[in-house]
């Protein structure tokens, strides 16, 4: 089957386990039980811990009503302590624990570490943000209504360019794909619209934007954003999996998926995740996550002209939250309490992730362990809200 995600278009793996719906069920059920809490630097005040308790709360609400096997989530404040729970079981077929901070797999928050790379190299003076792609790789965009010399390295990365998103075009095989053959997919098909007359999310976008990386560096993706961003702000549980490594390394919790809505949770926690490439391929926790998002608006990542390119956004529509704004792979949603957060999102099979930080230093990030509904999307995006506000 084809997985159809909040932030992209990620398929199953290709893994069979039979489960009887009945056992999977009371595993889930039983789940609340089952949940941890680790504290950052210092200790907690009274209302720091209930605002903690109310964290889980929404968590054990995840995996109650929605039925999540596990849901996890770290705040970080604006001193720069941080706070984990979470709740549910990490393995439905052993009932264990949820990992502290388990590293997830983080889908399109992907996007928000190429699109740095690709503004450092714009800093750096290699990039033009306004130059057509074929100025960096000639004749690499040809097809139909597709034309290289037409399509900017800024409507890469707002998702203005038009490109046919090649997620929608995948087979079912599970196996290692180049980045060339996920370009060559998206190319045999029409053009979604001229460039730069519509916003229209695309994973096709970051295929080019990691390629146009790595004819500029002459390294891998993965290199760079190691170098640049992993190494450069400390993120100890943050990585770009290498080629045909189908695990994730540190503790995790496994990741479900369903082929059909009353079908029982089978294993994906395992796959390879080439098919995602520079649009969706990275491991990481919430609270790295945390991390990179709060040191990006610090200005600690990008010079603060490249920073306020990245912060001016067009309207976005499905699949984020109402009143989000698309930047340069950075989302701004509309806080509750007036103002607004900057993060990304992913969703990929096995897990969703969302969140991000606010400018006043304070950050989040929920993940479960299952591709949710959009009623348990709208709670975990409430969460954040909630918390946020704060």
């Amino acid at each position: 089957m084809r997985e159809q995600t909040v932030q992209t278009s990620f398929r199953s793996s290709g893994r069979r386990r039979d489960r009887r719906t009945a056992v999977v069920a009371a595993a889930v059920a039983a789940a609340v039980a089952v949940g941890v809490t680790v504290l950052g630097d210092g200790a907690p005040s009274a209302s720091a811990a209930a605002r903690h308790d109310s964290v889980r709360q929404g968590l054990d609400e995840l995996v109650r009503s929605d039925g999540v096997p596990a849901a996890l989530a770290s705040v970080r404040d604006a001193r720069g302590h941080t706070r984990a729970s979470a709740a549910g079981v990490g393995d439905l077929a052993t009932g264990s624990k949820v990992p502290r901070d388990g590293q997830v797999r983080i889908g399109s928050n992907t996007k928000a570490f190429t699109a740095v790379v690709v503004l450092q190299l714009v800093g750096e003076g290699r990039v033009r943000l306004d130059a057509p792609v074929d100025a960096y790789l000639p004749g690499l965009l040809r097809g139909d209504g597709i034309d290289g010399n037409r399509i900017f390295v800024r409507h890469l990365l707002q998702q203005t360019s038009g490109l046919p998103n090649y997620t929608k075009y995948l087979d079912e095989e599970i196996r290692h794909y180049e980045p060339q053959e996920l370009l060559d997919i998206a190319l045999r098909h029409k053009a979604a619209f001229d460039p730069g007359d519509k916003w229209e999310y695309s994973n096709t976008n970051y295929v080019v934007a990691g390629l146009l990386i790595e004819k500029i560096t002459g390294h891998s993706v993965a290199e760079e954003i190691d170098k640049r961003i992993i190494k450069r702000i400390g993120l100890r549980h943050t990585y770009f999996p290498a080629p045909g490594d189908a695990t994730i390394r540190e503790p995790h919790p496994k990741g479900y998926y369903q082929e059909a809505p009353d079908a029982p949770l089978r294993d994906g926690t395992e796959l390879d995740p080439s098919w995602a490439w520079a649009a969706g391929q990275m491991v990481s926790t919430n609270s790295d996550l945390n991390r990179f998002y709060g040191e990006l608006l610090s200005g600690h990542l990008l010079r603060e002209a490249e920073l306020t390119e990245m912060r001016k956004t067009v309207p976005a529509d499905y699949p984020f939250p109402k009143g989000a704004g698309y930047g340069l792979g950075l989302v701004s949603t509309p806080l509750s309490c007036g103002d607004v957060y900057w993060g990304h999102g992913g969703s990929i099979t096995g897990y969703e992730t969302r969140g991000g930080a606010r400018e006043n230093g304070r950050a989040m990030n929920i993940a479960v362990t299952t591709q949710p509904g959009q009623r348990t999307k709208e709670r975990m995006d409430a969460i954040v809200d909630k918390e946020l506000c704060r």
